[in-house]
């Protein structure tokens, strides 16, 4: 579909990146991986067509149609979210528009048999049909299909865009790339703003899709769960294997070692050429043999070894005094925004050491928790801080607050203080801010190194409490391994806010879930809590169609309707059993046909029995949405 051929981007004479050839065809989902600054959303950039390379071309197939959601965008905030969601149908619109223009007309004319009447007529009945071919009928339900997997309740559909984060807005952008049935998607860090259902959906919108795509993320699991292709770019040029991103880290580790090895052979050789030219140059008999030599030389191309491989971050935050065994205890905490009310009645204690985990849907008011206890808002209720604690707060938007202006070294001088101020171009060294990327401008410093810029202004002072709002977005994953061990190592007490499943993992040995303007705390890791939410995910599904169902639905208390109900749930509960085997069996088939295709196929009946598997599971399915449906009703008599 999209054919790549020796793109090449260079800025102000430095070249990014050079000789980029691949080709995205059907069905690719690629994961384009790279260190911060390395030109990912540069790519993306260049594909969508937004920017232009330095050299090489881009060519997408005719009449194929290509979608682009950048990191940061613009929303229209006079439209709601419905009506902006509905900007994916531009034509249909249009369309809509001119059908109600012209209905309109035809209940204020009176000349029925004119020529022109007639002619409205018949465009109208042109528009009709036009109108039910292009699914004209069908896109208001799509959108809100759509808007709903995405996070939204019904309820938000009329509200204007502008009474929503910047989070939120990019979901309504993504939603209208999602619906326009683009043949290629490029998403560059779409899970940045989404909570952790909300970024499971679109894992299984994007597996489930037809078309191909092309995706920057430093979410490893989201990567492993979507892509089957990974595009590594590094020193200038690229690898491209089709291997999601786990197992193309671990042939890029044995590539890795290979060109360590053929690094060392070539140095030897180029060594031992170097001696016998001076060896040569002193006997006039073999000058021109050392001649020879030295242009044999000047042609070697010098084997690379991956930057990643020496540049390593090195993250340890400092820990202040020791504070009390208390460090917050709220009572009855809640805030308000006007009418909407986002937190109520928080009652909470959080020992010295705890690692606590704010999860839950976005809006659901995690990160105004975290700026009611660091004290940025007020709110209503009790808050009380304990004996000696100093507080390190990295807000969501904190690569945001940072003087666009000014160079990287200037920030973080500004930050110092007279007894670590000579000491700052080490702290930058080791956030890899090295020689003459001190003095580059903030403005011009990728997502992940303004945030690297901003962890580094937080390492300045130290604390004994770390409340950390997103601090992974944006960060590219070797950053992100890093920020995980310091934090893994850091003695104090740390409340986290954050998405990412992978990073949360063994960091956190608390979990505090927001639902509903409320919080629930849960005593496990965090990997322990999403195994048991899951475990429930089925059952979930039907209960969240049914939010405006009541909560307290009528027990059945006739004995042999309890007795019925009892069998369908057995059921239902081996039903789920089976789903999630031949899911499993259908996914590992899935990847052998990936790894090995030619040798997958050559089984005995293998698409019979594969197809068999499929049909057999589509089946369940249905027997699934039906003994839900009959335990519904049993409920509702």
């Amino acid at each position: 579909m999209l054919d790549v051929q020796n793109l090449g981007v260079s800025f102000g004479g430095e070249v990014l990146f050079e000789s980029l050839t691949f080709r995205i065809g059907v069905g690719d989902r690629i994961g384009l991986i790279g260190k911060n600054g390395a030109g990912k959303s540069t790519l993306l950039k260049l594909l969508s067509s937004e920017n232009n390379p330095s050299n090489g071309s881009i060519s997408l197939e005719k009449n194929r149609s290509l979608g682009y959601l950048p990191q940061e965008l613009e929303v229209e905030n006079h439209r709601t979210v419905i009506e902006e969601t509905y900007q994916a149908f531009p034509e249909l619109l249009k369309n809509q528009s001119r059908q109600d223009e012209i209905s309109e007309l035809l209940n204020t004319r009176t000349d029925y048999e004119s020529d022109t009447y007639q002619g409205l007529i018949q465009e109208l009945s042109d528009l009709g049909t036009t109108f039910e071919l292009a699914g004209g009928y069908q896109y208001k339900a799509q959108t809100e299909k759509i808007l709903t997997g995405l996070g939204f309740n019904p309820d938000d559909f009329d509200r204007l865009t502008a009474t929503f984060s910047g989070g939120w807005r990019m979901r309504i952008e993504l939603a209208k790339i999602l619906l326009k049935s683009h043949d290629i998607i490029l998403l560059d860090e779409p899970t940045n703003h989404l909570d952790i259902d909300s970024i499971e959906w679109l894992e299984q919108f994007l597996m489930r899709f037809k078309g191909a795509v092309v995706l920057v993320s430093h979410d490893i699991m989201f990567l492993d769960q979507v892509t089957n292709r990974t595009i590594e770019i590094v020193n200038r040029r690229h690898f491209d294997l089709k291997k999601s991103y786990t197992p193309f880290m671990s042939l890029r580790g044995e590539m890795r070692a290979q060109q360590q090895a053929a690094q060392k052979n070539q140095e030897k050789q180029i060594q031992q050429t170097e001696k016998l030219i001076e060896r040569f140059r002193a006997k006039a008999s073999k000058a021109t043999m050392a001649q020879s030599l030295v242009k044999k030389l000047e042609k070697v191309e010098r084997i690379e070894v991956d930057a990643e491989q020496t540049e390593v971050m090195k993250l340890k935050f400092p820990v202040a005094i020791q504070p009390g065994k208390m460090i917050f205890e709220t009572n009855n905490l809640g805030k308000s925004y006007g009418e909407k009310q986002v937190l109520n009645h928080v009652d909470l204690y959080v020992e010295r050491g705890t690692k606590l985990a704010f999860v839950g849907q976005n809006g659901q008011g995690k990160s105004t928790l975290a700026k009611l206890l660091v004290g940025d808002i007020e709110g209503n209720g009790g808050l009380r801080l304990g004996h000696n604690v100093k507080i390190g707060y990295f807000a969501q938007n904190q690569s945001e607050t940072l003087a666009a202006s000014k160079t990287v070294l200037n920030t973080v001088q500004d930050a110092a203080t007279n007894e670590n101020r000579s000491s700052v171009r080490d702290l930058l060294g080791a956030f890899l801010f090295r020689g003459d990327d001190v003095d580059k401008k903030v403005s011009v410093l990728s997502g992940g190194e303004r945030n690297r810029l901003a962890l580094c202004k937080l390492l300045l002072q130290p604390f004994n409490i770390l409340v950390m709002d997103e601090p992974t977005n944006h960060l590219d994953i070797q950053s992100k391994h890093i920020l995980k061990e310091a934090l893994m190592n850091f003695e104090g007490t740390l409340i986290l806010v954050s998405h990412d499943r992978d990073f949360l993992s063994g960091l956190c040995n608390q979990v505090l879930e927001f639902k509903d303007g409320k919080t629930k705390l849960f005593l496990d890791d965090v990997n322990t809590y999403l195994e048991n939410k899951k475990l429930n995910s089925l059952k979930e599904l039907e209960k969240t169609q049914k939010k405006n169902k009541s909560s307290n639905p009528i027990k059945v208390s006739d004995y042999a309707l309890q007795k019925k109900e009892k069998s369908l749930k057995n059921k239902l509960s081996k039903l789920e059993a089976k789903i999630s085997n031949l899911e499993q069996e259908i996914k590992a088939i899935d990847l052998e046909l990936e790894i090995n295709y030619d040798q997958t196929i050559s089984a005995p009946n293998f698409f019979d029995s594969y197809q068999e598997k499929k049909r057999v599971l589509v089946d369940h399915m249905e027997t699934w949405e039906q003994l839900v449906a009959e335990i519904e009703n049993l409920n509702q008599n």
